[in-house]
Parts: C-alpha cells; sequence; structure tokens
C-alpha cells in the first residue's frame, strides 16, 4: 500500500443516506479477480441506466465534480461484508470517504484497502457538503497523522478518530503481513531472552 500521511483534493458530493455495499457494487459484478477492474462498475446501477446510456443526474457523471474525497452522507457502506466494495472504490482513485457514520466491515475493508474512512459529526458533515457543492473546486485537506480535516484556508476543523493500529499502518503503508515484518527484530529477540 502507499503511504498515507496527508492528502488533499477537490471532493465528490455524495449526498445521499445508506449506500450499501451493492450500490457501491453490484453483486453480479464480484465475479472478477483483477481488483482494478472494479473500479469500472463502482456505483454502476447510479451511473448508468438499464439500457447502458449515462446517468447525467448522477454526482460522478457530473463534470463539475472531480476527485479523490468521496463526501458521502451517513451511514456509507452498510449492507453485505463484501471487501469489493473497497476494492471498487479504491480502482476508481478514491482515497478518502467522510461520513457521520460508517459500517464497522466496511471501515476495516477500507482500511485495509489503503482507503481512510473519516467519521464527522453530522454538523461538520452538513458544512463540508454544502461548501462543496455551492463551490465544486473547494479543497478538503485531510491529516492523518493529527487526525484532522479541513477545507483548505478555512478555519474550522474538525477531528477525526482512527485505530492506532490501522493509522500506523496507513502511515507507513503496511498491510498485516508488512507490520509483521517490520517486527521482526523485536521478535527475534523477544524469543532468544525468552526462550521460546
Amino acid at each position: 500500500m502507499e503511504k498515507f500521511t496527508k492528502h488533499s483534493s477537490t471532493a465528490i458530493p455524495l449526498a445521499i443516506e445508506n449506500v450499501d455495499t451493492d450500490q457501491i457494487i453490484p453483486a453480479r459484478f464480484l465475479k472478477a479477480t483483477d481488483k482494478e477492474s472494479f473500479g469500472d462498475n463502482v456505483f454502476r446501477d447510479w451511473r448508468f441506466h438499464k439500457d447502458g446510456s449515462v446517468n447525467q443526474n448522477f454526482i460522478l457523471n457530473d463534470s463539475r465534480y472531480s476527485g479523490t474525497i468521496l463526501i458521502a452522507k451517513n451511514n456509507f457502506g452498510c449492507g453485505s461484508s463484501r471487501e469489493h466494495a473497497a476494492w471498487a472504490l479504491s480502482a476508481y482513485g478514491f482515497k478518502v470517504i467522510v461520513s457521520s457514520f460508517f459500517a464497522d466491515i466496511f471501515k476495516d475493508n477500507a482500511l485495509n484497502n489503503g482507503i481512510l474512512p473519516v467519521t464527522v459529526s453530522k454538523e461538520y458533515l452538513d458544512f463540508l457538503l454544502q461548501e462543496v457543492v455551492k463551490n465544486p473546486q473547494t479543497v478538503v485537506e485531510v491529516d492523518l497523522e493529527n487526525q484532522s480535516i479541513q477545507i483548505k484556508e478555512h478555519e474550522v476543523v474538525e477531528m477525526f478518530e482512527i485505530n492506532p493500529y490501522k493509522k500506523l499502518c496507513l502511515l507507513n503503508g503496511y498491510d498485516d503481513i508488512d507490520y509483521l515484518l517490520s517486527q521482526k527484530e523485536k521478535i527475534k529477540n523477544y524469543e532468544i531472552h525468552n526462550n521460546v
């Protein structure tokens, strides 16, 4: 995984509550084995009509909005536990998802795939959505080391929580195996000194 310390980007405002994993990546696309191909079908049933034509009314198809930060409403990633939802969002290019609540399994899957899920208060979420909708060029800054999020050059800052182990892994670009390998010398020393 890539190291994640700070990230700044314009954002895409997905002002929809209760976005479930089947909406993020419909079940009929789960047979693929290449993670990168999942990005083509992220939000497939919202991005395209049944006849395959582009749904111009869906936010990802609105040329005014772009970026690697997705701002969603409450309860993002609910539904089934499919890791493919995180694969699809990552392959599409998202680095950060902001919401006032994430389903626990989705949150873990996102973190395991290098996406930072940032949980903010409902009030701050409404503020972010309002600012981004008003000005699509609004830049959002996420600082993982300090666990803060703000609109660039704006005084209002929101702090967020993250599991310390997952934070360490993101800051160093580790998956679980990389973390264990990083501790190899400590493990050896422990075994030597404890006759393991």
